[in-house]
């Protein structure tokens, strides 16, 4: 089946479109060495995450095998195989932001948000990650919340900050 700006392939009984932009993307960078990353970069930030019948798509559009792209999705931490919530905290738990309380941080905003780890809040809002280092060691303990950056964080000020992004 195929629509206007996206193709639709059908996979494991899901059919799943990319827009024409992310087929180009992968035909330029399926013939060069080492690419699957660089593909698999461009998917996510396209969808959000990597689901099951995307990564089924791209092992027929570039001829990998989809056991290969598995191991890359779940080896690496940066890639997503459920969908994030719309606001998705990364807690930052680098050398300085761990020292300085990152480690309570991530634990309070989960039990804030009653979200086990890898959960999505139930009203698909809130997502929590750890990250390695977000560049803001000056600042630690640091949190992100989509492109906004809170810094010398305590866990009395999660409360204000998770309340902001509900009344968005």
């Amino acid at each position: 089946m195929a629509t206007i700006g996206a193709v639709s392939v059908s996979g494991s009984g899901e059919d799943i479109e990319f827009p024409v932009e992310l087929v180009s993307f992968i035909d330029e960078w399926k013939i060069k060495p080492g690419s699957l990353i660089m593909i698999l970069h461009k998917t996510q930030e396209t969808f959000g995450f990597i689901s099951r019948p995307a990564a089924e798509k791209l092992s027929r559009l570039t001829g990998i095998p989809l056991a290969r792209i598995y191991g890359v999705i779940t080896f690496y931490h940066f890639f997503k195989t459920t969908k994030p919530g719309k606001y998705k905290i990364s807690v930052c738990l680098g050398t300085a932001c761990y020292l300085k309380g990152g480690s309570d941080l991530m634990e309070e905003a989960r039990t804030l948000l009653k979200l086990e780890e890898g959960g999505v809040t139930e009203d698909g809002l809130f997502s929590i990650d750890p990250v390695r280092c977000v560049g803001c060691c000056g600042l630690a303990p640091v949190i992100v919340v989509g492109n906004d950056t809170y810094g010398k964080l305590t866990k009395e000020q999660l409360p204000e900050i998770i309340a902001k992004y509900h009344s968005a």
